[in-house]
């Protein structure tokens, strides 16, 4: 039997830089390697860009917690990087533009485009270790695992597995209640840096989804998120603490992923190119 509800999307965000700032917007484009803005001819996706060290290997902030303080900012024509205490650096959106070289995410050796020296100082000058800026090759597939995509040719860019990651706001409330009873402060929404964020739904329910379908986009829930340290860092100030993974290893470890989950991590199995915005209706079909 298939159970429908209806829920509503109260969040987008799109993360230019792997591991830098978000960007809350009103409305984005569904592509199939998640949420794009800007022109289809050359489109400024979700983890578009990443930073990696001088052997080309990524940095998140698992490593550098000042990441949580790298601002983007999208612009027409560039890409604007800021930080407290730094000029502003812009750079061009232009989709293929530096030279090409082989960068590492996790298991996958992909190519990217170096975004080039100027970049690089200023990335220096900021997190205070040598790291570059490269830009994904966008004529690559990285495919998602298909042990959970299974074969519909899923593939990402620089997220670490899948193109879309949904968060729903019960399931935050209820740990911040739990937060509460041990007497620690309610966590915000960006601790778990989702793409899409839903209401209306029971607390955790998104673990149950089968798919979302939303503005003629339709969206299959394959995996819970694990979650690490990057959680527990404060995104206003690059302070970390040990919440909210303390708490969640009480009620939500999932032995069979080796870690603790909060949000489901998706793929687009329909309605590429369409537009999807906050305040829409969203129809959840449950698995069972």
């Amino acid at each position: 039997m298939t159970t429908k509800v209806s829920s509503t999307l109260t969040g987008l965000n799109v993360y230019p830089v792997k591991s830098c700032r978000g960007v809350a917007i009103p409305r984005a484009r569904i592509g199939v390697r998640g949420l794009e803005l800007g022109a289809v001819s050359s489109p400024v996706g979700d983890r578009t860009w990443m930073i990696v060290d001088p052997d080309g290997r990524f940095i998140t902030q698992r490593e550098l917690a000042c990441l949580a303080l790298v601002e983007t900012e999208l612009a027409p024509d560039v890409l604007r990087l800021s930080m407290r205490g730094l000029p502003a650096f812009e750079v061009p959106l232009a989709r293929a533009s530096g030279t090409t070289r082989e960068v590492v995410v996790w298991q996958s050796t992909v190519p990217a485009h170096d975004a080039g020296d100027a970049v690089a100082a200023w990335l220096a000058a900021a997190l205070g270790v040598a790291a570059r800026l490269v830009r994904y090759d966008a004529r690559h597939e990285r495919r998602c695992n298909p042990e959970f995509a299974g074969d519909s040719g899923a593939h990402t860019a620089f997220a670490d597995s899948f193109p879309l990651l949904i968060a729903g706001e019960a399931s935050l409330a209820d740990l911040n209640e739990r937060l509460a009873a041990s007497a620690c402060a309610a966590l915000p929404m960006n601790r778990f840096r989702p793409n899409l964020v839903i209401s209306g739904l029971p607390a955790y329910d998104e673990d149950h989804l089968d798919t979302i379908e939303v503005d003629g986009i339709v969206i299959k829930l394959v995996k819970p998120c694990t979650r690490c340290t990057t959680t527990t860092t404060d995104q206003e100030t690059a302070i970390r603490g040990v919440e909210p993974l303390s708490t969640l290893a009480g009620y939500r470890r999932n032995d069979a992923l080796g870690g603790v989950t909060f949000g489901m991590n998706g793929i687009v199995t329909g309605g590429v190119g369409r537009e999807i915005a906050v305040g829409s209706t969203a129809h959840c079909t449950y698995r069972f």
